[in-house]
């Protein structure tokens, strides 16, 4: 009986966690008031991608696990995945498992709903056509979305992940950023400067999945 009655504590407490509000992890940026503009795979990307910022240590153990499913050096074979032969293999890991050993934690990023709004357009405008880049509608670039929304202030930047549908692969793949040479979608995610941050999640013509975001220091909400 005690043991039936200690299972149920844990089930319980568990089910306490998983429940839990968002109000509980993720800053608001200034002027939003809740998260039903996001859905829940948008929360839990920006979740993990403050994971990484406010503990890039302990997220290198993350990269470790990661490195695992690397085949032959140059193969990624997830579970249940076809093999991919990567640009640069094992190596590009090795080098994002150093960069977070070596990086300070940083701010965790507010959420924004009008940037989340420009983000959603972007998804809404490729993923239909099958698109990658960072142009969209008329030509529109990042800069022209969020400012659709609102007004960004200090800096902006955007951050675009095709293939991957879970949060943790989302924002790894984007840490590797296998075959970008300067790196870029890895120091958007561990720019000091960016304090906001819009997610939008959803489906694409070609690579099945897509999920952009944007970025800013400051941003003022319409």
């Amino acid at each position: 009986m005690k043991i039936k009655f200690i299972l149920l504590l844990i089930i319980i407490f568990i089910q306490s966690i998983f429940s839990r509000d968002f109000n509980d992890v993720i800053p608001l940026n200034q002027g939003v008031t809740n998260y039903k503009f996001a859905t829940k795979l948008e929360l839990e990307v920006v979740n993990e991608l403050n994971r990484a910022r406010t503990n890039p240590k302990k997220y290198a153990e993350y990269l470790k696990e990661y490195r695992k499913y690397y085949k032959r050096r140059m193969y990624l074979k997830k579970p249940g995945r076809v093999s991919i032969k990567t640009n640069e293999g094992v190596s590009a890991v090795d080098v994002a498992i150093k960069y977070l050993e070596s990086k300070k934690a940083i701010m965790p990023l507010k959420l924004s709903k009008g940037m989340t709004l420009a983000a959603r357009d972007q998804v809404t405008y490729q993923g239909a056509r099958g698109l990658v880049g960072h142009n969209g509608v008329n030509n529109s670039s990042p800069f022209d979305r969020i400012n659709k929304y609102g007004k960004w202030n200090i800096t902006a930047g955007e951050n675009i992940n095709y293939g991957n549908d879970i949060p943790r692969e989302i924002v790894i793949d984007l840490i590797i950023d296998d075959g970008i040479k300067n790196r870029g979608h890895r120091e958007n995610i561990f720019n000091e400067k960016f304090l906001v941050v819009g997610v939008a999640c959803g489906t694409h013509e070609k690579y099945k999945y897509m999920c952009v975001m944007d970025f800013a220091g400051e941003y003022q909400e319409k």
